[in-house]
């Protein structure tokens, strides 16, 4: 008879319905969770302004060209908006990436956002775009090459250690840590810094009509606002993908109703991603690791 009690009756079937609600909320989030991860591709077979975001330290990367290259050639995109937020990188790795998004910008207009920071190779990428926006608050310019090195022969001279090198030519493997920088060394090097340097002046000049006394002045390496750099011309105007939007729609004809997708510049855009580009914002010590000639903004390292 105790199985017929009816508050027993009553609490089981309350039971009952509180786990049914329960799963059908949880069915409702996976189905919401289904749909928003959809969402990038649910424009896939219909015109597209893609979103491309290049954040994080600047390098040398055939994964990016690649994505570029196929916005380049998918018909359905009919403009990219190109979101920048970096301190920079490698000479090189700007220099791939500027030739990657030229290409791009001769088959459809692009246009450049400056977020937080784009500075160095960053604003180098920018000048591949046909227009640049940027905040009031944007950092970018420090338009420059830098090459570092470190000495470490006082060190060794304190714990007792000394080194020797057997070389080829006087400058082989110049500069190194094991010995103080001689003149011959430093002018080689100043030399190289030089022809790198040039070659980012040419552009600034040739991508933003300025005659070389107004680029050399403005490519000093220091930084300015976005205020400042539209003052200076290096960038078109103050704003952001809102008025991206409205100049792709003014310019180019791209109605403001064609969705963007979203586009990593390299990577997946996953969690990876993101952390690696936190790290490429904030932390100096990656900077200090890479080789080569460097084009890139730190206040604690930068002269």
């Amino acid at each position: 008879m105790a199985n017929l009690d009816p508050d027993r009756l009553l609490d089981r079937r309350r039971l009952k319905r509180g786990v049914a609600v329960w799963r059908a909320l949880a069915v409702a989030a996976l189905v919401a969770l289904v749909l928003v991860a959809a969402l990038p591709f649910a424009f896939e077979g219909g015109e597209r302004v893609a979103r491309l975001w290049v954040t994080g330290l600047i390098e040398d990367d055939p994964a990016r060209d690649r994505v570029i290259a196929d916005l380049r050639d998918d018909e359905a995109v009919k403009a990219v908006v190109l979101r920048l937020d970096s301190a920079g990188g490698t000479a090189v790795g700007g220099e791939a990436l500027y030739l990657s998004l030229r290409s791009l910008a001769e088959a459809k207009p692009v246009v450049a956002v400056l977020g937080t920071t784009a500075t160095s190779a960053a604003y180098q990428a920018a000048l591949a775009a046909d227009h640049v926006l940027a905040r009031e608050a944007t950092l970018t310019g420090s338009i420059g090459i830098l090459f570092q090195t470190a000495e470490f022969t006082a060190l060794l001279e304190e714990i007792g250690v000394r080194t020797e090198a057997i070389r080829s030519g006087p400058l082989k493997a110049k500069p190194t840590p094991y010995e103080a920088l001689d003149d011959p060394a430093r002018s080689v090097m100043q030399d190289l810094v030089a022809d790198i340097y040039d070659s980012f002046l040419r552009l600034l000049m040739e991508r933003r009509s300025l005659d070389r006394e107004t680029a050399l002045r403005l490519a000093d390496g220091r930084v300015f606002s976005g205020s400042q750099a539209v003052q200076a011309g290096l960038v078109d105007a103050i704003g952001g993908e809102s008025e991206a939007r409205a100049w792709l729609a003014e310019v180019h004809g791209v109605s403001e109703a064609i969705p963007a997708t979203d586009v990593v510049g390299g990577g997946d855009g996953g969690l990876l991603d993101v952390i690696d580009a936190a790290l490429g914002r904030t932390l100096p010590v990656r900077t200090l690791a890479l080789d080569g000639l460097i084009a890139v903004w730190h206040p604690e390292i930068s002269d």
